[in-house]
């Protein structure tokens, strides 16, 4: 996408004749839910026509934040201001109608509607009966004017993820917004789709035609494409700055304060590792018959870590679930150390395989049971834990569990404290002690940080590595690009159900494996 052709975007009639871009400010914001002051006295400055970051921990108060802005909650003291006014909003809708739009981390699109469709039904002004022509029409020149466009008579769900993301951000433009809040926007494009739309919005901001405020954890995209940022940590503002100027470091002592981050060992170099977990061919189908993973091949050394990166829907969980048993092969094999292999309970024990899955409160715990149970899953009916009849010790449960919650550094307020109770952070510290504590040959880990804390991402990533250092096999499936990067000493790129060629990290660039991420 040139400079060029973003210049030549067309603003729409009923705004050619007012000012585009809108300042927002928030003076003293606080809200407080129950006991708990959700925001503290917040602050924050959006110039118009910048581009600015929202950083923070899962908890540091961001969502509550925007919702506040939105219109979704009334702040219990302190004010919104737009282009300098004090306005008071109770509801989207209403801060539609002044012109600050959003884009949520989840598509807010109708699947069985066409592009079309569910822009038209966006509109506040949408007629009872439609004149689909005429639309269409004026749909179409709409398109003209954008650098990148969406298939307007597509049906929603035969988009991909990252379509769905810019139709997302397409609607808001449509809705002539010129204050956008997007939430994640880039989680679910390639690189280059997540490159080429955010160089679209930075232009718009440069030429004053929108105001953007971006919630991200990507710091690269921060430092890449914001002026300021604004950082929040539990309910407070604890720093703010330049983008461009701060190091990644300085935003991270903002984001976590004084907390110690676990440091990851080196990497130890292995000389053609030997073979250990291998798949041939494998295929699986989804409820309805669609192969969802066709003739996936891949070979993963002891002491090696592949990483599968992929967007999102892709094959990559469906792979993960037959390599957990969750899902059928409907063809191919599995070996480990040159045996077969079958992903049931006794084969998973026989050649240690272990896994850290995605969402663990979903699929790898019972959330209302105790965190000692939860730990116990994979040896509760073994010695020590259970006796020569197969009955369960509850005191050596319990201890065992108390022990494995010191090492992992699980904060809990019991080890009967159900399991639900804990953060997401501490509910994946917990199925680390489950799956780490004793020997692994083999680790499958998809997604393991997905909305983690700094600290609990620098401890699972060094336990990943702790593992391929000891002479583990570790496949790593992850939407995280920069994890990918940052943690395999192969990686190889699944679309469309099929696996592309294990590439060494060294030889490969972010621009390849985004290429082959859009399935080029």
């Amino acid at each position: 996408m040139t400079g060029a052709k973003m210049s030549q975007i067309v603003l729409p009639p009923n705004a050619a004749s007012r000012p585009r871009a809108l300042s927002l400010a928030t003076e003293g914001i606080t809200k407080v839910f129950g006991a708990m002051r959700a925001l503290d006295d917040v602050s924050v400055q959006v110039d118009a026509g910048s581009f600015h970051a929202l950083l923070g921990e899962n908890g540091a108060g961001k969502s509550t934040l925007v919702k506040c802005i939105m219109g979704f909650y009334g702040a219990d003291a302190g004010a919104v201001l737009l282009d300098g006014a004090r306005i008071s909003l109770h509801s989207p809708r209403q801060a539609q109608a002044q012109g600050i739009g959003m884009v949520y981390q989840h598509f807010t699109l109708v699947p069985c509607l066409t592009a079309a469709e569910n822009l038209v039904m966006s509109r506040a002004d949408a007629p009872g009966v439609i004149n689909w022509r005429s639309e269409k029409r004026a749909l179409e020149a709409f398109m003209d004017r954008m650098p990148f466009r969406v298939r307007l008579d597509s049906q929603v769900a035969d988009l991909s993820a990252g379509e769905k993301q810019k139709l997302e951000i397409l609607k808001l433009l449509y809705l002539d917004q010129r204050f956008l809040i997007l939430d994640e926007p880039t989680s679910v494009m390639t690189p280059g789709e997540a490159d080429e739309v955010l160089t679209l919005l930075r232009g718009m901001a440069e030429r004053k035609e929108v105001t953007v405020l971006m919630i991200s954890h990507k710091f690269r995209e921060v430092k890449a494409f914001c002026d300021s940022f604004t950082v929040l940590r539990r309910g407070r503002v604890t720093g703010r700055g330049d983008a461009a100027a701060a190091s990644v470091a300085e935003m991270s002592r903002m984001m976590i304060g004084e907390t110690e981050l676990r440091e990851r060992a080196p990497r130890r170099n292995r000389a053609a590792p030997q073979p250990r977990l291998t798949l041939d061919g494998v295929c699986a189908a989804d409820e309805t018959g669609r192969h969802v993973v066709e003739g996936v091949s891949l070979s993963i050394g002891a002491g090696e870590i592949v990483g599968i990166a992929g967007v999102s829907g892709n094959g990559q969980s469906a792979l993960v679930e037959v390599l957990a048993g969750q899902r059928p092969m409907t063809g191919g094999s599995l070996s480990v150390d040159g045996a077969p292999f079958s992903p049931r309970r006794a084969d998973l024990d026989r050649f240690r395989v272990f896994g850290l899955p995605e969402e663990p409160l979903r699929n790898a715990v019972v959330p209302r049971m105790s965190v000692a149970e939860n730990i116990a899953f994979r040896r509760f009916d073994k010695p020590p834990l259970a006796g020569r009849l197969g009955l369960i010790s509850p005191a050596r449960l319990r201890a065992e569990g108390e022990d494995l919650i010191r090492r992992y550094n699980v904060r809990t307020s019991s080890a009967d404290a159900p399991i639900e109770t804990l953060s997401g952070g501490n509910v994946q510290r917990a199925v680390l002690a489950r799956e780490l504590s004793g020997e692994v040959d083999v680790l499958i880990v998809a997604n393991p940080c997905f909305g983690l804390d700094f600290a609990s991402v620098a401890e699972i990533r060094a336990q990943i590595m702790d593992q391929r250092n000891r002479g583990a096999a570790v496949l790593l499936i992850s939407e995280d690009l920069d994890e990918i990067l940052e943690l395999s000493d192969r990686i190889a790129v699944m679309s469309e159900g099929r696996l592309g060629p294990a590439q060494p990290v060294e030889t490969t660039d972010r621009a390849e494996i985004g290429r082959r991420m859009g399935g080029h």
